[in-house]
């Protein structure tokens, strides 16, 4: 959990490195050894140990980290950077061997949003997420992953996983996140009206080009995909981090009235002022980049919940480790969800009784 220093060092920190401006609150520095030590574990736990640094890069030559610190965190930064292009090079190797398939799937999150920052290379990087808008070539692509010999594991959404070049590759038949199906037919009536767009990625000397959501098909992407996660175990700083920044590089590609008709329809009427609290309020998002204009009196009630869990919420108290056996993993993921009732049925009452059906109808498989 962040301390009483840590917590606002941190995102002053934080939003210095978002928007590559000074550090426009001091007054929690001069920091100890010690509380530095906290806000690099703590960004750590976030998943935003880049940005935090490009922070503290912008900070008065008196007020920086010690120099032992200093070195291991430029380190750090240095091994997100090798990271990332790993990544792309994993991805131009996937969507070449798609495109031999006469596949060509959407690469939803990840390096794909990573375009969006200032500097995508210190955006740390996850999995690798394609969406397949069929069932034809959802089950093609597994095919030919399975012929190269590759072990196939499915998750609790459906979704499947595999290991390639050493990242975790999923596949999903699901480009947004959103569970009622009284809803399948209008969410499909967006894709196809907003479709996708074609992004260039950096891998090593050349670049692969890779097909994205449009701008619309993103913002509501990232914001069901955010709604998911803090119903659940937990969601972290780079996730809110990544709505930021594509609200900021998007604003003035999507129609404000229309997106508020789409949020209404899917039931985040009640979700979408609290998350633009904390864009707004935490990560320092310009009002006028949001989405559309609607923010809770406070960000407090969502802060919370980014403070307990960190990335996904692997760090909430109880979470449970990544190796832990299948049914203790569950039992974790049915427990946040029961613990979350009360903030889910107060934020978004609809979206989240077909989220709990739904995952944990997944987990009891």
């Amino acid at each position: 959990m962040m301390g009483r220093v840590c917590g606002p060092a941190l995102l002053a920190l934080l939003r210095a490195g978002l928007w590559e401006r000074e550090v426009e609150r001091l007054a929690c520095f001069p920091l100890s050894p010690d509380e530095w030590e906290a806000v690099f574990r703590a960004a750590r736990r976030q998943t935003v140990t880049g940005l935090v640094f490009r922070g503290v890069q912008h900070l008065p030559e008196g007020l920086l980290p010690p120099l032992g610190l200093l070195v291991r965190w430029m380190a750090e930064v240095d091994a997100i950077e090798r990271r990332n292009l790993e990544m792309n090079r994993a991805l131009a190797e996937l969507y070449s061997a798609c495109r031999l398939g006469e596949l060509n799937p959407v690469l939803q999150k990840g390096q794909g949003v990573a375009l969006c920052y200032e500097r995508p290379l210190l955006r740390e990087c996850g999995d690798i997420d394609l969406y397949f808008n069929s069932s034809r070539t959802f089950d093609v692509a597994l095919h030919n992953v399975r012929a190269r010999r590759l072990r196939v594991r499915r998750g609790a959404d459906r979704s499947a996983y595999y290991h390639w070049r050493g990242v975790v590759v999923e596949h999903h038949s699901r480009l947004l996140d959103s569970y009622n199906p009284f809803q399948k037919d209008y969410v499909g009536e967006l894709e196809r009206r907003h479709g996708y767009s074609r992004a260039s990625l950096p891998a090593g000397p050349s670049s692969v080009q890779v097909t994205v959501p449009s701008p619309f098909l993103n913002l509501l992407l990232l914001d069901l995909h955010i709604l998911k996660h803090a119903l659940g175990r937990g969601i972290g700083l780079r996730q809110l981090c990544d709505m930021a920044r594509v609200c900021y590089r998007f604003h003035g590609l999507v129609d404000a009235a229309e997106m508020k008709e789409a949020c209404g329809q899917l039931g985040l009427d009640g979700w979408n002022p609290l998350l633009h609290a904390f864009l707004t309020e935490c990560l320092g998002l310009p009002a006028a980049c949001l989405p559309y204009p609607e923010v809770a009196p406070s960000a407090r009630p969502l802060a919370d919940i980014v403070r307990r869990g960190g990335n996904f919420g692997h760090h909430a108290p109880g979470a449970g480790e990544a190796d832990d056996p299948a049914f203790l993993r569950k039992w974790h993921t049915v427990r946040s969800f029961r613990g979350n009732v009360r903030f889910a049925f107060h934020y978004a009452p609809k979206e989240a009784f077909w989220i709990f059906t739904d995952l944990l109808k997944g987990q009891l498989r």
